[in-house]
C-alpha cells in the first residue's frame, strides 16, 4: 500500500450474495458510502454463492463458509465489483492470494439466540425436545450443557430458518442475535444467551469489507468505516483460529472484549458431540493489530498445551 492521497470515488460496486440479510449489510455500507461520498454512485451487485444453493448438506461436507465468499472474490478479479461485504464470521482466516481485509465494521450484539415459539430457554425444554442449528460450534456447546436434547441441522438464509421453525420441525433453533437485530426481527429473541454460556463464533455480528490488495485508493476510500476496537478484538478472535489452522467448519468459538486498551480474549475448541472442550483464557494491554495477534496466539498456544492438536487431528483439520 502506497501513502499516496486519492480523489474521492466517482462509482462504487458492492458485490453482495442476495439473501435478505446479505442484502442489509450491503445497503448499510452503501448508505455510508453514500453519506461519505455525495457524488459517488454505490450500485450494488447482487449475486447467488454456492453456500447458498446447495442446501441439503452440512457446510462442514461441501467446503465451509469460504463457500459463501468465493464468487464475490471472482467478481472483483473480473472488475465486477470493487468490494465485498461479508458478515465477518464467513470469512476464511487465511483471505485468497490478492485479496484484503480492508475495513470491518462496528460490532453489533455478539451473542446467540434462542428462538422458539413455545420455550422461554434451553432450561425450559423437555428430554428429547429438537433444537435446530447449522454451527458445529453451537451444537458441541448445546450437546455438553443439555446433553439430553436432540440436535438436527438447519440449513438456509434465516427466513428459512425461521420459516422451518414456524412449521413445528424444532422445538426452537439458535441463530446469531445480530442477524435478527438487523432484519428487525429482534422479537423473535426469547434469550439471548450470555457469552459464558456459549461462546460466540470468530468475528460473529462483525461485517467485514474485503477488496483486491492492489486497490490503495479503494483501502483510503473505506478507511472510514473501519471500526478500532471491533477490528483489534476481531483480529485477536481470528489469530486463535488461524493459529490452530482451524477451518471455518472447526468447532471454535473465540470473543474479544475490550476495557480501554485491556483485552480479554477468551477461546474454546470442542468436539461437536460435546464430550470434549478445551477452554483457555488471556488478558493483555492491546492497542494495535500487532499485539491483538500475539493474543490470539497466546490464547491458541493455551490450547495446544491442553491437546488442541490431538482435537484437531480427530475432527480431520490436520
Amino acid at each position: 500500500m502506497t501513502s499516496a492521497t486519492f480523489p474521492p470515488p466517482k462509482t462504487l460496486v458492492i458485490a453482495s450474495r442476495e439473501s435478505r440479510l446479505a442484502m442489509w449489510q450491503a445497503e448499510h455500507v452503501q448508505a455510508r458510502l453514500r453519506a461519505l461520498y455525495p457524488d459517488c454512485d454505490v450500485r450494488i451487485l447482487g449475486m447467488t454463492t454456492q453456500g447458498d444453493q446447495i442446501l441439503d448438506k452440512s457446510l462442514a461436507k461441501i467446503g465451509g463458509k469460504g463457500l459463501f465468499v468465493k464468487e464475490l472474490e471472482v467478481a472483483m478479479e473480473q472488475g465486477h465489483a470493487d468490494l465485498a461485504v461479508h458478515s465477518l464470521k464467513d470469512v476464511p482466516m487465511v483471505l485468497p492470494e490478492g485479496f484484503a481485509l480492508t475495513a470491518v465494521m462496528e460490532r453489533e450484539d455478539p451473542r446467540d439466540a434462542w428462538v422458539s415459539p413455545h420455550y422461554a430457554s434451553l432450561a425450559d425444554l423437555p428430554a428429547g425436545a429438537v433444537v435446530g442449528t447449522s454451527s458445529l460450534r453451537r451444537e458441541s456447546q448445546l450437546r455438553a450443557r443439555h446433553p439430553q436434547l436432540r440436535v438436527e441441522p438447519l440449513r438456509g438464509n434465516l427466513d428459512t430458518r425461521l420459516r422451518k421453525l414456524d412449521e413445528g420441525r424444532y422445538a426452537g433453533i439458535l441463530l446469531a442475535a445480530a442477524g435478527l437485530k438487523r432484519l428487525g426481527l429482534g422479537a423473535r429473541v426469547r434469550t439471548e444467551i450470555d457469552t459464558d454460556s456459549m461462546l460466540p463464533a470468530v468475528g460473529q455480528a462483525a461485517l467485514g469489507i474485503e477488496i483486491r490488495a492492489d486497490r490503495p485508493d479503494l483501502a483510503q476510500a473505506l478507511a472510514p468505516l473501519n471500526h478500532g476496537p471491533t477490528a483489534l478484538c476481531t483480529h485477536a478472535e481470528r489469530a486463535v483460529s488461524r493459529t490452530l489452522g482451524g477451518s471455518c467448519t472447526t468447532p471454535i468459538g473465540a470473543h474479544a472484549t475490550l476495557q480501554g486498551t485491556t483485552m480479554l480474549l477468551r477461546a474454546l475448541l470442542a468436539l461437536p458431540d460435546g464430550s470434549r472442550s478445551l477452554q483457555a483464557q488471556a488478558q493483555a494491554a492491546v492497542s494495535d493489530m500487532a499485539q491483538a495477534e500475539a493474543l490470539g496466539r497466546q490464547v491458541a498456544q493455551q490450547l495446544r498445551e491442553q491437546g488442541a492438536d490431538a482435537l484437531l487431528a480427530e475432527l480431520g483439520t490436520h
